[in-house]
């Protein structure tokens, strides 16, 4: 360690980069233009905020990605998987004279 000289050296504590500085005013901006677009957008409704991001051709595409996977859930239903048990429409002696 070098010799304390009572100056502060490099950024404080706690204290944000310029990178994150930006990136918090480009929410800031886009959360208002949102929110001037779609009434009551930022009151719960996580979906609506969701396809407003992945619509917009301004937003990087990793992040219109990303908002389109999480938004997908709530626009079309998941497949599930279903396990065939059984003969749909035979009786049991009508299965057994198939299988001979």
């Amino acid at each position: 360690m070098g010799v304390r000289t009572g100056k502060p050296r490099g950024r404080p504590v706690g204290a944000k980069n310029q990178k994150t500085v930006l990136r918090e005013a480009k929410m800031q901006e886009a959360a208002q233009m949102i929110s001037e677009a779609i009434d009551g957008a930022f009151e719960g409704d996580s979906h609506a905020l969701l396809m407003t991001v992945y619509k917009d051709p301004r937003q990087p595409w990793n992040i219109r990605i990303d908002a389109a996977k999480a938004a997908l859930a709530y626009e079309k239903p998941r497949l599930a998987a279903i396990e065939l048990s059984g003969t749909f429409g035979l009786n049991h002696e009508d299965a057994l004279s198939e299988l001979e």
